[in-house]
């Protein structure tokens, strides 16, 4: 945690950056929450919060190509500051929902967030080394991972708080005003001498200006070609086959398993990111230390224990135990995920990077769309606590990919092309 202070206080751009993160994400969750909640009070079906949750999938699919491109080729901080004053504009759009019986204009205002969101989400992470020193960009990746996750916590309790006591009014104006004092923090950003926030293109040439989707498939092959850059993009698609129905599960067992309605789904979503803060702390402090060898192995044990914990919340009968096991399995899924973009910084390159964060980005959208979908049918017929058990097993699955594929040696580490591992305190000692 010492790391995390002595970051903000001397890094003022770093420091911009996080406070917007900070406002905007927590009105993200107070929207989240709101949501869920209207939808199941003016429909008390899982097949509507299906149609929400694979809403916003369509709308991250369809933008994670476009965003890539965009964030390549253009000033990345311009365009995370436009992606904030348009969700601004969307995010009161859902006022308009509420008392509405008709859920078509809740799911076309849930698309057009989503849509807009990844010009930020991987313009942040594209400018990171550019913000952080390398000496300082193990923390600021741990800390920007830990933010995000405290801000589920904290938005979910105050969101389903605020719902239940205010109005969803109140929650979906809050989540507007959070996007513009994000655009103002991104605004006061200034680049550090001889760096940009433009990327330099090697492989931009005449071509790949008229015809942009060559552009884009060349990121691919760069994925492609790249053993544990794709490894690290199938690992969020493992977890999506169980995560997307788990956004599901989320507001079914708040309110109907448990029976406590916005307050419930608001004490799931927050102790799932309770969970996620653990998880981001423990990984900052361990993967200073750790290994190539020992990361690779940490992914396994991360994924075990994440599908046996939600396997377990799902079949837990008290409200108390089942929110720490979905806070424990939200604590492995935090470990693996830091190491992971740790790796990525390490090893991709600059003029890839826009791509390569909102190809995953649509990846694991993609395959959370499909689970949303078969859950949200499912629980028209089937108990939550099945499908749970289930979404578990499916997550579990990530962990027996990977470990094949360490096992057998294909996931030699590549040359360094984004920062020296040194440079960005992961050493290469053993570990423990």
């Amino acid at each position: 945690m010492a790391g995390f202070t002595q970051l903000l206080r001397s890094n003022r751009n770093y420091r911009l950056t996080w406070m917007g993160q900070v406002v905007s994400e927590v009105g993200d969750n107070f929207n989240n929450v709101a949501v869920f909640a209207l939808v199941m009070q003016q429909t008390h079906s899982g097949l509507a919060v299906s149609g929400v949750m694979l809403s916003r999938a369509i709308g991250m699919l369809m933008a994670g190509p476009v965003a890539g491109l965009v964030l390549d080729r253009m000033d990345r901080r311009r365009v995370m500051m436009l992606s904030d004053l348009v969700r601004a504009v969307i995010a009161l759009g859902f006022i308009l929902c509420i008392g509405r019986k008709d859920v078509g204009l809740l799911f076309f205002f849930s698309a057009a967030l989503m849509f807009a969101s990844p010009f930020f989400t991987s313009g942040r992470a594209a400018i990171l080394p550019v913000i952080a020193s390398k000496e300082e960009l193990h923390t600021a990746n741990s800390l920007t991972q830990t933010t995000q996750w405290t801000s589920v916590a904290v938005g979910a309790f105050l969101g389903g708080a605020t719902s239940t006591s205010f109005g969803y009014e109140v929650a979906f104006g809050f989540n507007a005003l959070s996007f513009l004092v994000s655009a103002a923090c991104i605004s006061l950003l200034r680049v550090p001498r001889g760096l940009s926030f433009q990327a330099e293109r090697k492989d931009l040439s005449e071509d790949r200006v008229a015809r942009p989707w060559h552009e884009y498939r060349d990121g691919l092959r760069y994925m492609s070609r790249t053993p544990l850059v794709l490894a690290i993009a199938l690992v969020g698609v493992g977890w999506a086959t169980g995560g997307g129905a788990a956004q599901i599960l989320f507001s079914l067992f708040g309110e109907v398993v448990f029976g406590r309605g916005a307050a419930g789904i608001g004490e799931t979503w927050g102790c799932a990111g309770i969970g996620l803060i653990v998880g981001g702390v423990v990984a900052n402090t361990w993967g200073r230390t750790l290994s190539f060898e020992g990361y690779k192995r940490t992914v396994v044990a991360c994924y075990i224990v994440h599908g046996a914990a939600y396997v377990a919340f799902s079949l837990s009968r008290w409200y108390a135990l089942a929110l720490f096991f979905i806070g424990l399995s939200r604590a492995a899924v935090a470990v693996s995920s830091v190491l992971n973009f740790s790796q990525l910084l390490r090893h991709v390159a600059n003029e890839y990077r826009g791509r390569v964060f909102s190809t995953m980005e649509s990846m694991v959208w993609a395959t959370m769309m499909l689970s949303m979908m078969v859950a949200g049918v499912a629980s028209m017929k089937v108990d939550p606590r099945t499908i749970g058990v289930f979404s578990g097993c499916l997550s579990t699955l990530t962990a027996l990919g990977w470990g094949w594929a360490q096992f057998t040696g294909r996931l030699p580490e590549p040359g360094v092309e984004g920062v020296d591992p040194a440079e960005i305190e992961v050493h290469g000692e053993p570990s423990a």
